[in-house]
């Protein structure tokens, strides 16, 4: 996003009665954020505020109290021989989404059998909902993408053991 087009937003935030306004472009968010004065019926004299929103990697914080025992992994996937899992590959750049709509169920589950031509995620290029299809049959091993995460050409997105 240039700046033009930051500033051309938070102009028409400050002239409007909206608090915030969160606009994402080629995979960078931006948060503008107006306070408004409990006396202000409306008007808008008061500052907006930009946040830029990184969508890179989480950063988990170390929790200060140490707790009884080692957290026990709600999915944890078998031990896998890695040589004999195929990896299906992000055939462009763009955002991986797990299923057809934010309330409808994943495309494919860890340990679930899947066929050639299954549809088994979606990634986002410019607008448009690409269905990306499973070229083998076989059982989901691993995803290794979480839902609207951006990727790349190329990406490994799931491994797939074509004898399960």
């Amino acid at each position: 996003m240039n700046e033009k087009y930051i500033k051309k937003l938070i102009r028409l935030v400050e002239e409007s009665d909206i608090e915030s306004l969160e606009v994402s472009s080629w995979g960078r968010k931006v948060r503008i954020t107006q306070r408004l004065s409990p006396s202000s019926n409306g008007s808008s004299d008061s500052a907006a505020i930009v946040q830029p929103i990184v969508t890179a990697k989480k950063i988990e914080t170390p929790n200060p109290a140490p707790s009884p025992a080692p957290p026990v992994p709600t999915e944890a996937p078998p031990a896998e021989d890695t040589e004999r899992l195929v990896a299906i590959k992000s055939p462009m750049v763009g955002t991986f989404y797990a299923a057809p709509s934010p309330e409808a169920d994943p495309y494919v589950s860890p340990n679930e059998k899947i066929t050639v031509g299954q549809v088994v995620c979606i990634v986002e290029a410019m607008k448009l909902m690409n269905e990306i299809e499973s070229e083998l049959s076989g059982r989901v091993a691993q995803i290794l993408v979480e839902n609207a995460q951006p990727v790349e050409f190329g990406q490994e997105l799931f491994l797939i053991d074509p004898s399960g």
